[in-house]
């Protein structure tokens, strides 16, 4: 399984909802694997805190090997680090991957981390790409790489007009790059019960077919402590409501 986390929006909850159900997967036993994609490093210091500027190899060198011819390129495991917690590794991202992006485009790259990750399959059970605030080459390569499309939504109303064409390019990149790509669902984030806007919001969303999932994650400061803590809410407060909603966000895209 290769999910993608995407949405071109940013402050959506990408890099929380990609590492928290990584962090749920391993704990599970699953061998899962987090590849960073974003230049912020959100993910790659929620899952490696103070050590997160010590990878020698990251995201960036494997993309920058690719420009360059090898009769033996570099192993995709190369890039792989451990994290402090079991069964879960990380593809650490680069403050400066995004100065590659014209370089990438012009060589048509688009496909080389979809190849890596298969690679990786053999390894790694489940694999989970965090991508930037933008539709941009890494995004695209991400789409191409995965089977499964997750779409973080914060129930602002310019996050649902921006909903659509994310929509649009998702199913573009299906039908032009990658036919087995699906759309998981649309994770509802920072969810507010009592609020009313959010209610119809959602109730809009789902009056239009659109494939929004059950399990709504709510606003919660303990997302705040788990990001400084470096510590995916499996681990730092298991017993957390908001630890519970992802527990039951993970079942619902894993049915038994």
């Amino acid at each position: 399984m290769r999910r993608v986390v995407f949405n071109q929006k940013g402050g959506v909850g990408k890099s929380s909802i990609a590492v928290n159900l990584a962090a749920i997967s391993a704990a599970r036993g699953v061998r899962t694997l987090v590849v960073d994609l974003d230049p912020q490093c959100n993910s790659t210091h929620y899952l490696l805190g103070d050590e997160a500027n010590a990878p020698e190899q990251d995201i960036r060198d494997f993309f920058e090997q690719t420009l360059s011819f090898q009769l033996k390129p570099t192993a995709p495991q190369t890039y792989v680090h451990p994290t402090p917690f079991d069964n879960l590794a990380l593809i650490p991202s680069h403050p400066d991957l995004g100065d590659l992006q014209s370089k990438l485009e012009s060589k048509h790259k688009i496909y080389k981390l979809r190849e890596a990750l298969e690679t990786l399959l053999e390894e790694y059970d489940a694999i989970y790409i965090d991508t930037p605030p933008a539709f941009n080459f890494f995004t695209l390569s991400a789409l191409c790489a995965a089977d499964r499309c997750l779409i973080p939504f914060d129930c602002d109303d310019f996050a649902r007009q921006a909903l659509y064409s994310l929509m649009n390019n998702v199913l573009e990149t299906r039908a032009d790059h990658n036919d087995q790509l699906e759309v998981e669902g649309i994770v509802v984030n920072q969810y507010q019960p009592r609020a009313s806007l959010p209610q119809r919001i959602v109730a809009e969303l789902l009056a239009e077919s659109l494939p929004v999932l059950n399990t709504r994650i709510p606003a919660s400061v303990k997302m705040k402590e788990s990001h400084t803590a470096a510590r995916p809410l499996i681990q730092l407060a298991p017993k957390h409501p908001l630890t519970a909603a992802f527990v039951s966000l993970y079942d619902e895209l894993h049915p038994s």
